[in-house]
């Protein structure tokens, strides 16, 4: 926290000034290397630079030095003020005491690298007469990060011959050196006895040694120290939460008690699950192909607080039936409706679409069936359309032409115009012509326009001059067909080079078609020099 204010207090000196005065006095042992820096930092301009050096002087005596942050900081700020002497002051001071950690630090560290730990390696520490300071102690420990264990030893010496006090800097650097496999026992006897000497982990240590679990696959350990951090001051960002539950979903064996506790830390945490939370989960159990999972973890996040509304369960189930995880999407389902919510018609129509998609088409119409059932037909046209569509593409248009026809008559259902225009394409493609021109007169009965482009398309390629007036009489009406859509027809015929059958429709047609101005005309054009006298004929 301290260190928290004095950084927002940057640029207010005088108030940083009594910000620290009273966190010396009422939390003494707290105060760290970082909280003088950050005072240090705040004081190095020309109207405090007494106070500055004091504060220098106070850090020097503690075993504090200058860090390389502040350095920089201070020395720009000197430049800018025309400080040309404090500037060289401040390198003196930086230069002397970095060279002489340095140089005593390598000495150090070369010795205990040598040999085993033994009295003769204590021996040549002393005989070095090292001026222990914190800053010190944490460059060893960070130079000797390879050797951990003598690390530890060292960390263990000093406290003990030199009767240094171990505070808030070197237990961290302790902690970071000791996070790994090998030392995990020992990493957690440091960093307890931090705790109990009223130390925080810094974030530096919490997120190096979090990263060293997870990319050495040390979940657990990683559990541990999340909670860990949980119960600190320094708490660890949100996405943390989201990369461990990740990670244990998608491991080699799903951990749901782990997974548990750790929903159970974000929460209790005062946190709220969200559903990019899910989302992310989603996505690592598809990677594993573990999405059987997922009513489990939905339940168990559920629990922690995770709301879900229609639009929530619509996507799960939508995700689950393209993948063709249709128990599980089947499973959401009911576990909507044992929770009170109602399923929309959209998540049923993923539920069908994957049925059909998986070529299990007695599942789909089932499945429909039971929407209809549950639902009724007033809302069912998206998810008929679905029913047909798969049907069709598994060249079943005709079965479901018949199916169609019963819905309509005894279901009342209403199917929307692009579903009768879906179904009699693929009727029409597959030859089954009689089927298709079934469907018209029923689209007429909803009030839809009749379906000219394929009826004309499939007539002018593949059917007779008879086709062709059926399918004029199936779309009469008041208004149809007029004389354009006859016309329509016979330029059909005639771009398909069937001018027989555009004859024999014609010679079939009422009079007032026959003997209609533009359709002689049409004929007339279509037809070569030596054919004008039967073209009359035929009109007559």
């Amino acid at each position: 926290m301290a260190l928290t204010v004095l950084k927002n207090l940057d640029g207010s000196p005088e108030v940083a000034r009594r910000f620290f005065d009273w966190i010396s006095e009422t939390h003494s042992e707290k105060v760290s290397s970082k909280t003088y820096n950050l005072l240090l930092g705040n004081l190095g301009r020309k109207d405090h630079v007494k106070e500055f050096w004091d504060l220098v002087e106070i850090m020097r005596q503690k075993g504090y030095g200058v860090s390389k942050g502040t350095f920089n900081k201070v020395s720009e700020i000197f430049g800018k003020e025309g400080m040309a002497s404090d500037i060289d002051k401040l390198k003196g001071l930086f230069v002397t005491k970095s060279g002489d950690n340095t140089e005593m630090c390598s000495k150090v560290c070369k010795i205990i690298r040598q040999d085993e730990w033994t009295e003769d390696v204590e021996k040549s520490l002393r005989d070095l007469d090292v001026s222990v300071s914190s800053d010190f102690v944490t460059m060893v420990l960070g130079r000797l990060r390879l050797y951990p264990i003598k690390a530890l030893m060292f960390f263990r010496w000093i406290e003990a011959d030199h009767s240094f006090q171990h505070n808030k800097e070197t237990y961290n650097a302790m902690a970071r050196v000791l996070g790994r496999e090998d030392c995990i026992e020992k990493f957690w006897d440091v960093v307890n006895e931090m705790k109990v000497g009223g130390y925080e982990m810094e974030k530096e240590t919490y997120v190096k040694v979090y990263q060293q679990f997870y990319q050495r696959k040390m979940i657990k350990e990683a559990v541990d120290l999340y909670e860990f951090a949980m119960n600190g001051a320094n708490k660890p960002p949100n996405q943390d939460c989201t990369f461990l539950l990740k990670k244990i979903v998608s491991g080699r064996k799903l951990d749901m008690d782990m997974f548990s506790r750790v929903v159970r830390i974000f929460t209790e945490g005062g946190n709220d699950l969200k559903w990019s939370t899910f989302d992310a989960i989603f996505k690592s159990l598809s990677s594993v192909d573990r999405l059987g999972e997922c009513s489990k973890i939905l339940k168990v996040m559920e629990k922690g607080g995770l709301v879900g509304n229609i639009a929530f369960y619509g996507e799960i189930v939508s995700r689950l039936s393209r993948v063709g995880k249709l128990d599980e999407a089947n499973e959401i389902l009911n576990y909507m409706e044992a929770s009170g919510l109602n399923p929309d018609f959209k998540m049923w129509a993923s539920l069908i679409s994957g049925h059909c998609v998986a070529a299990d088409l007695d599942k789909a119409h089932s499945c429909f069936l039971e929407l209809v059932e549950k639902k009724g037909v007033a809302d069912a046209g998206y998810a008929f359309e679905v029913l047909v569509d798969g049907f069709c593409r598994k060249n079943r248009g005709a079965d479901m032409c018949k199916y169609l026809i019963e819905l309509v008559n005894g279901k009342e259902l209403r199917p929307w115009r692009s579903t009768y225009k879906i179904l009699i394409g693929y009727l029409l493609v597959q030859g089954n012509f009689k089927e298709a021109l079934s469907l018209l007169g029923l689209m007429k009965e909803n009030d839809y326009p009749p379906l000219l482009d394929p009826f004309i398309s499939f007539i002018s390629k593949s059917g007779t001059g008879d086709d062709a007036l059926n399918f004029l009489k199936a779309i009469k009406s008041k208004s149809f067909p007029s004389t354009s859509v006859f016309l329509l027809m016979f330029e059909a015929f005639f771009k398909a080079g069937r001018h027989d059958e555009a004859h024999n429709c014609l010679s079939k047609c009422p009079g007032y078609i026959r003997n209609h101005a533009d359709v002689l005309s049409l004929f007339y054009t279509m037809k070569p020099v030596g054919a004008v006298a039967t073209t009359a004929a035929v009109t007559a």
